[in-house]
């Protein structure tokens, strides 16, 4: 799959889980299972430094997700 195709992917499932904001980096993994453990994590990490993803820490666990999207989005003003 190529890497376009690939955050379109990422991207749509994110917006279509109803009730959950932040994911897992294995998560990901899981949305793209033909591909290398590596290789999705890097274009997570890509994401993430366009704009398109955010990190979202609570201290001991790291998640990923839409940018600007879910609770803490909201109670921070970023909501769209």
């Amino acid at each position: 799959m190529d890497e376009e195709a690939a955050k379109t992917l990422i991207v749509e499932t994110l917006k279509k889980k109803t009730g959950k904001s932040k994911f897992y980096l294995k998560d990901f993994y899981k949305m793209l299972p033909d591909e290398k453990a590596r290789a999705v994590k890097n274009l997570v990490n890509k994401m993430v430094g366009e704009g398109t993803l955010e990190y979202w820490s609570s201290g001991s666990t790291t998640l990923i997700g839409l940018k600007g999207v879910g609770k803490q989005a909201a109670a921070d003003g970023e909501a769209d």
